[in-house]
């Protein structure tokens, strides 16, 4: 992993020069496998729109591909009442193979942050664009690693679909609150996710509930909630 180089992205990718607006890089002294993903790396981007929020019209995040959903539902619920696009974008290949997808992927994410109607964003949400959809944030996961088509939005439509035109379904968009971005920067680690599986036995079950520290517990069980009677007791 080496820093992020704008200007070496820039010469992958020339198209970028010819967008008709203002393009500023900032990046992680120490860049970091997605797979490291940590809270502190998420409050680390809030502050930053936070401090940036009245210089830009949209801001795009670069990300790696295997826990960008997290991020973007991290960052939805962090960054209340956002008036302004966030998009995070990547790619299944990386930018300097001829084959690949980042560069769409790029391009089209940065005009999406760009879009405006009437002086207003076209946007105001925390979004992934990938392989010429996007999706709000936090309905998404990533389901597929063999192809670039990587992310689902299973219980929320796409926002947007890029072709020779970018068609927003306008209906799905967040509105607005108009009221003063709320950026909540408090983030709690100790958390501690049970999923359920046929024959989970008590001792296992036991043992994650009572872990110690964990102040709370997310449970993924069974069709609309249901859950072994033999295997469940606090």
């Amino acid at each position: 992993l080496k820093p992020f180089d704008f200007k070496s992205l820039t010469r992958q990718i020339p198209e970028l020069g010819k967008f008709d607006i203002d393009l500023s890089a900032i990046a992680f002294s120490e860049p970091i496998d997605s797979s490291n993903m940590h809270t502190r790396v998420w409050q680390e981007l809030a502050n930053l729109i936070k401090k940036n929020y009245s210089k830009f019209d949209g801001f795009v995040i670069l990300h790696g591909s295997d826990t960008m959903s997290f991020t973007a539902s991290a960052l939805s619920f962090m960054l209340e009442n956002l008036g302004k696009p966030v998009v995070l974008t990547g790619s299944q290949l990386p930018i300097g193979v001829i084959r690949t997808d980042g560069k769409e992927n790029l391009i089209t994410a940065i005009e999406i942050a760009a879009a405006k109607e009437k002086g207003k964003p076209v946007v105001t949400e925390v979004c992934i664009y990938f392989e010429y959809k996007l999706y709000r944030g936090n309905r998404t996961f990533k389901y597929n690693s063999a192809h670039f088509d990587a992310f689902k939005s299973p219980n929320y439509p796409a926002l947007a679909e890029a072709g020779v035109n970018i068609q927003y379904n306008y209906p799905a968009l967040m509105k607005p609150s108009g009221k003063k971005l709320n950026v909540h920067e408090a983030l709690e680690n100790d958390i501690v996710v049970l999923k359920l599986f046929p024959g989970i036995s008590k001792k296992i079950t036991s043992a994650i509930i009572h872990a110690p520290g964990a102040k709370a517990l997310v449970l993924e069980t069974f069709g609309a909630g249901n859950a072994s009677t033999e295997a469940w007791f606090i």
